[in-house]
C-alpha cells in the first residue's frame, strides 16, 4: 500500500510539473501568436481573457462530473487535450483555428488544474501531513523550464510548431503512462483505514475509488464557509497576475531598467515561489498552516511596498524576490484548507475554489493597468498589496478543524496510531 501512495505521489508531481511547463510555454510566446495570427492589439485582450473565462467554465463542469466520474480518470483525459491544444496553437494559421485551439485549452484547463489539487488534497488526508506545496512546487519548476525552452525557441527563431512539438512528444506519453498510478480521494480513504480496495483496480494498474465515495457522506458545500478561502484564492492570483503582467513594464517603465534587465523579474520571481514552495511543506509541520499562510501574506505586501517605494531597478528585483517568497505558500495551503473544510465535499469544494483562480488572474492585470493609466504604477502596486493583507483576517480559515476532544489539539487518526508519522 505503501507503494501504491508513493506511486501516486510522484504521478500526480509529474502532472502538476508537466502543466507548469505547458502554462509557461502558451503565455510567454503570446507575441509570437499573435503574430503568427495576425493578431491586432485590440483583439488580443478578448484572447487572452477567453482562456480564465473557459477554464472557469471546465472548473464548474468538473465539480458536476466528479459526482459521477473520477477525478483521475478526469485528469488523465484532461491533460492529453491540454497538450494536444497547446500543438493546435502552434500548427494553425488562421484565426477561427486559434480560436477553437485556446477554447478546447481553456475548457481543459479548468478541468485539468481543479482535477490535480482534488487528488492533491485527498493524497496529503491520507498522508496525515502537508504535501500540498510540493505539488506546486514542481509546477513551479514545469514553469520555469517552460519559460526557458520558450526562450530558446525565441533565440533561435523557432516557429512555435516546432517549439512545441518536442515537448508534446516527450510530455504527453509520459503524462498518460504515470496517470496509471493515480490514486483517488476514495482510495486514498481505503488506504487510510485498511479498506481492501483491490477489487476497485483498474485493469491498467492505477487505483480508482468507487465512484462518489467519500463526497458528500460526512457534510455538504456550504459556500458561505467556502467564501473566505475564495476571497484568499481571488487576492493571491490577483497579486500573481500583477507580476506575470506588469513586472517588466515597471521595471522597464517606472525604475529605469534596460529592456534585457526588466526580462529578470519574473524568472526571478518564478525561482522563488519553487524555493517557497520547496520547504513550505516543512513550514506547515512544524508551525501550522495559520503560521505560514500570515507569514506568506506579510512577507507578499513587503514584496509589494518595496516595488511601490523602490528608487531603482535592482531595489524593485528586491521586491520581486519577496513577493514570489510570499504568494507561492498562499494557493496549496487555499486548496488544502478546503479540503479540510469540507472532508465529505472536498472535490466539489476544490472545483468550486479553482474558479476564483481564473476570477483573480481576470482582475489583476485590468485593475493594475487601469490604475496605472489614471493615477500611476507605483500607486497601482498598492492596490494588492492590501488585498494580500487581507489575507491575515481569513488566517484562520486555515486552521484544521478541532476534534472530537474539544481542545483544540489535533489527534492521530486510528489507522495512523502505530503507523508512525514517517510510515509512508
Amino acid at each position: 500500500m505503501t507503494d501504491v501512495l508513493r506511486r501516486g505521489r510522484a504521478s500526480l508531481a509529474f502532472s502538476f510539473f508537466a502543466q507548469g511547463a505547458t502554462f509557461a510555454l502558451l503565455v510567454t510566446r503570446i507575441p509570437a501568436i499573435q503574430d503568427r495570427y495576425g493578431v491586432s492589439d485590440a483583439l488580443l485582450p478578448a484572447f487572452l481573457a477567453a482562456v480564465p473565462i473557459l477554464a472557469g467554465v471546465g472548473s464548474v463542469t468538473t465539480e458536476q462530473l466528479v459526482k459521477r466520474i473520477r477525478p483521475s480518470r478526469l485528469l488523465r483525459w484532461s491533460q492529453p487535450v491540454v497538450l494536444l491544444a497547446l500543438l493546435g496553437v502552434g500548427s494553425g494559421d488562421r484565426l477561427v483555428e486559434l480560436a477553437v485551439a485556446l477554447g478546447a485549452f481553456g475548457l481543459a484547463v479548468g478541468a485539468l488544474d481543479a482535477s490535480m489539487n482534488m487528488l492533491g488534497v485527498s493524497l496529503q488526508r491520507t498522508y496525515g501531513r502537508s504535501i500540498m506545496l510540493g505539488f506546486h512546487a514542481t509546477y513551479s519548476l514545469g514553469g520555469i523550464v517552460g519559460a526557458s525552452l520558450a526562450w530558446v525557441g525565441a533565440h533561435w527563431h523557432l516557429s512555435l510548431f516546432v517549439s512545441y512539438l518536442p515537448v508534446v512528444l516527450v510530455l504527453l506519453p509520459a503524462a498518460f503512462v504515470g496517470s496509471r498510478w493515480y490514486v483517488d480521494g476514495g482510495a486514498a480513504s481505503g488506504l487510510e483505514v485498511g479498506v481492501d480496495v483491490d477489487a476497485d483496480t483498474d485493469t491498467d494498474g492505477g487505483v480508482d475509488a468507487v465512484a462518489g465515495k467519500g463526497q458528500g457522506e460526512s457534510g455538504a458545500l456550504v459556500f458561505r464557509l467556502l467564501l473566505p478561502l475564495c476571497l484568499v484564492m481571488t487576492f493571491a492570483y490577483i497579486g500573481d497576475s500583477t507580476v506575470s503582467n506588469w513586472s517588466a513594464k515597471y521595471l522597464q517603465d517606472v525604475l529605469g531598467s534596460s529592456e534585457q534587465l526588466a526580462t529578470v523579474p519574473y524568472n526571478v520571481y518564478m525561482v522563488m515561489t519553487l524555493v517557497g514552495r520547496a520547504v513550505g511543506d516543512f513550514g506547515v509541520r512544524r508551525f501550522g498552516a495559520v503560521a505560514v499562510v500570515r507569514l506568506g501574506a506579510v512577507v507578499a505586501a513587503l514584496g509589494f511596498a518595496v516595488v511601490a517605494v523602490a528608487p531603482g531597478a535592482w531595489v524593485g528585483m528586491l521586491g520581486f524576490t519577496l513577493l514570489g517568497l510570499g504568494l507561492c505558500v498562499l494557493v496549496p495551503q487555499t486548496f488544502a484548507a478546503a479540503g479540510r473544510l469540507f472532508p465529505g465535499a472536498s472535490d466539489a469544494a476544490i472545483a468550486r475554489l479553482n474558479i476564483f483562480n481564473y476570477v483573480g488572474f481576470l482582475i489583476g492585470s485590468p485593475l493594475v493597468g487601469a490604475l496605472g493609466d489614471a493615477w500611476n504604477y507605483r500607486g497601482a502596486m498598492l492596490v494588492p498589496m492590501v488585498l494580500v493583507l487581507a489575507t491575515l483576517g481569513y488566517a484562520r480559515s486555515f486552521a484544521p478543524e478541532p476534534d472530537r476532544y474539544g481542545d483544540g489539539h489535533e489527534r492521530p487518526r486510528t489507522a495512523d496510531v502505530g503507523r508512525g508519522s514517517n510510515g509512508l
